[in-house]
C-alpha cells in the first residue's frame, strides 16, 4: 500500500470510529477534498492533519500512527510505539516514564 492510501484509510478509520460523516468536516475542507482524501488521491500538508485530527478529536500523531500501521503490516502497534518512544528518548532527550526530566 502507498502512503497516501494509506493515510486516506487511516483518516477514514478514525473518522467512522467516532461516527462523522465527511460533511461534518465542511468548516475545515469541502467534501470531494476529503473523499480525495480517502481514497489516497491526495496527501494532506501537515497543518491539514493538525485540523482533521481534532476535528476528529484525536492527537495528529494517532492519525499518522494509524497511517503507518497501515502502511507498515507487519508492524504492531506496541512495537511502532515502543519504537517512537525510543527515537524521542534519544533524540529529543526526553526523560523516560516516571523519570524526573533532564535525569
Amino acid at each position: 500500500m502507498e502512503l497516501k492510501k494509506a493515510f486516506g484509510l487511516a483518516l477514514r478509520q478514525f473518522r467512522n470510529s467516532k461516527g462523522l460523516t465527511q460533511e461534518d468536516f465542511s468548516r475545515l475542507s469541502s467534501r470531494t477534498y476529503m473523499s480525495t482524501l480517502e481514497r489516497g488521491q491526495k496527501m494532506p500538508k501537515l497543518d491539514k492533519v493538525d485540523d482533521l485530527s481534532r476535528m476528529i478529536g484525536i492527537h495528529p500523531v494517532t492519525l499518522l500512527a494509524g497511517c503507518y500501521l497501515n502502511l507498515e503490516n507487519e508492524l504492531t502497534m506496541d512495537e511502532l510505539l515502543d519504537r517512537v518512544r525510543d527515537e524521542l528518548q534519544q533524540t529529543l532527550l526526553v526523560a523516560p516514564a516516571g523519570a524526573p526530566p533532564n535525569a
